[in-house]
């Protein structure tokens, strides 16, 4: 997995070049499906801006520290002033790498579910990073997998931080319900994450799970008649893609994905109370 998420903003990272698209009957084309550079600017801008502040604030204030710079003029009032801030700096990424990082990279799962294999495991066969995160929906499987099947930028959205997604650019509008048009898809057809980039599905099985190369997969499995857990796992391959990955993406990836669970949660579980009630 060489971008994040969960959302239309990453695949804007990967490239200005257009993906092969499908046919968008509620959308034009007029551009030729050509991102712009101020699109791509955006898009960098949005996913990966806070990232890298916070990787520069890291290492600065990693070298503040080793180096002695905020020791070494005590009496100055902005070594006095910058010295909290930089020991703080130093220590965030000792306490991402324990703490934080393998809580998120796991959010949600069990050992059950990180053990076994999925979907679209053979993509990246031998992953420098692998994230598995789940959650349990009070719905049958039936109800959750048409919420799922329906994902998309053209369709049903993503489920999760919508105004963020289109501060990026991504023209992003959530669904609040099942569209029947938007429940298949056909092996090899894009979904789009931006108004003119997509990621293919390399498997697509009603009922159960979405591959999506790039991404990862999205996999549906029934607890009992009215539960359902569903796992996302995504793996990163080895080399550049692992270094943009940790610096980059890997945190908001994060945030992303988790929302959009929730949001496929909370929408799942409204539905299927309505039809009970």
């Amino acid at each position: 997995m060489c971008i994040c998420v969960p959302c239309a903003w990453k695949v804007a990272c990967m490239s200005s070049a257009p993906t092969e698209t499908n046919h968008r009957s509620d959308q034009t084309q007029a551009s030729g499906n050509r991102a712009s550079v101020i699109d791509a600017v955006r898009a960098f801008g949005v996913m990966l801006g806070p990232s890298l502040v916070l990787d520069l604030y890291a290492a600065l204030s990693t070298w503040a520290v080793m180096s002695g710079w905020v020791f070494r003029h005590r009496e100055r009032l902005i070594a006095r002033l910058l010295r909290p801030l930089a020991i703080l700096g130093a220590v965030f990424p000792w306490v991402y790498a324990f703490f934080i990082r393998p809580w998120h990279l796991r959010w949600g799962a069990t050992e059950e579910d990180l053990s076994k294999p999925l979907p679209g495991d053979e993509l990246v066969p031998d992953p420098a990073i692998e994230s598995t995160r789940a959650i349990t929906v009070n719905a049958p499987v039936e109800e959750v997998w048409s919420w799922l099947a329906q994902i998309g930028q053209d369709r049903g959205g993503f489920y999760s931080y919508e105004w963020l997604e289109n501060l990026a650019g991504c023209k992003m509008h959530n669904a609040d319900r099942i569209h029947p048009k938007w429940q298949n898809r056909e092996v090899g057809e894009s979904v789009f994450l931006h108004p003119v980039f997509g990621m293919k599905a390399s498997t697509f099985e009603p009922g159960q799970a979405i591959v999506l190369e790039g991404w990862g997969a999205f996999v549906v499995e029934a607890v009992d008649e009215r539960a359902t857990r569903v796992i996302l796992r995504s793996r990163t391959a080895r080399g550049l893609a692992m270094l943009y990955d940790l610096l980059g993406i890997e945190i908001p990836h994060f945030i992303m994905e988790r929302r959009m669970l929730i949001g496929i949660k909370e929408r799942a579980e409204r539905a299927a109370g309505q039809k009970t009630a």
